[in-house]
């Protein structure tokens, strides 16, 4: 493994075959399956929902089964190896007698190698999913991803999201059309248009092209407003400052306890030490953990500007819905009136 030297179960590992001196080569066949697997997650679908799907299609799973899980995909989803890389020594065995593994998480040392075998995915589109995922998991709603184009509607109304409703299911008009979930709940309904999966892909194409043309002056303003506005530097300066608090504090009630079992002493006063030494050790643990998650939530919105910078440098112009770009660049799309449909991008 410090030699870079990369292996993986080839008979449980979708799109790589094993070579003549036990390297990774690209099936082909396999490989269309996790391009897929990635393209219908930016196209909105969720890993439960693509398993669905991938198993309606009867697509074999890595090891050969029929029904496909959420947790397949998202393994395929996560794995650094189809973007070319390799981190190596993820678990371990502690006990060869029990032959179990554990995960590693710095009991022994990891080794990442770039570009150690042919990529099936390219790195951006790698990056692209992960702070998808990241944006999901971060969401105040949960997201269901039910439909690709419900999946980005909002109505402007009273903020809920658009649902698929068919009509005429039955018949030869049978259509899809796409209306608020709350427009007929309640006393109040919303007055927000019905839409049909072509407005939705042309309010798309305007927009995208919109965006394309100023492209220049939104990456412009995206990396100067990223460098004006984060305040990276001095939430670590915090946060590693509360760790050494939280260390000292550490400290401070070991020393406590090892006071009391060498030392004779009244037990309602060390008590009471003890009490207040680990209240404040509790209060610091939760600001750390705050300034943890504000510094975490950093550096998602710099890698997300990243994403997007990267994702749309090199578009053009397009003419017809791509559901690709759909998945990879909207944010939400929320409908005021038939007249007023309004798409904001990720940044």
């Amino acid at each position: 493994m410090a030699d870079g030297k990369v292996s993986v179960p080839f008979g449980r590992f979708l799109g790589y075959d094993r070579g003549e001196h036990g390297e990774l080569i690209v099936n082909e066949k396999e490989a269309e399956v996790v391009r897929e697997i990635y393209r219908l997650f930016l196209s909105g679908l969720t890993p439960h929902g693509i398993g669905k799907e991938l198993t309606a299609r009867h697509i074999p799973t890595p090891g050969g089964k029929v029904k496909w899980t959420a947790s397949t995909v998202k393994s395929i989803l996560t794995n650094e190896k189809y973007k070319g890389d390799a981190l190596l020594q993820k678990t371990f065995t502690p006990d060869y007698l029990t032959k179990k593994t554990k995960k590693n998480d710095g009991q022994i040392p990891q080794y990442y190698v770039e570009n150690s075998h042919p990529a099936i995915i390219t790195s951006e589109v790698f990056d692209a999913v992960q702070t998808e995922m990241e944006r999901r998991q971060g969401s105040k709603s949960r997201y269901s991803g039910v439909d690709i184009l419900a999946s980005k509607l909002i109505c402007g109304e009273c903020g809920s999201s658009y649902r698929p409703k068919v009509w005429h299911s039955t018949d030869q008009y049978r259509r899809t059309i796409y209306q608020c979930g709350h427009k007929y709940k309640g006393g109040c309904k919303c007055s927000t248009p019905n839409l049909t999966a072509e407005a939705i892909h042309a309010v798309f194409i305007r927009s995208f092209n919109e965006m394309i043309t100023n492209k220049k002056e939104i990456i412009s303003n995206l990396r100067e407003n990223a460098a004006n506005s984060s305040n990276m530097k001095e939430l670590i300066s915090q946060r590693d400052a509360v760790r050494d608090e939280m260390a000292m504090l550490a400290d401070i009630v070991q020393n406590l306890i090892a006071e009391n079992a060498r030392i004779a002493q009244d037990q309602k006063e060390y008590a009471k030490k003890y009490q207040l030494a680990m209240e404040r050790y509790e209060a610091a643990k939760s600001k750390y953990e705050d300034l943890a998650a504000q510094v975490a939530e950093e550096h998602r919105k710099q890698r997300a500007v990243e994403t997007f910078i990267n994702n749309v440098r090199d578009l053009g112009l397009i003419t017809e819905f791509d559901e690709t770009l759909w998945g990879l660049l909207v944010e939400s799309v929320t409908v005021y009136s038939k007249d007023d449909i309004r798409v904001e991008f990720k940044k």
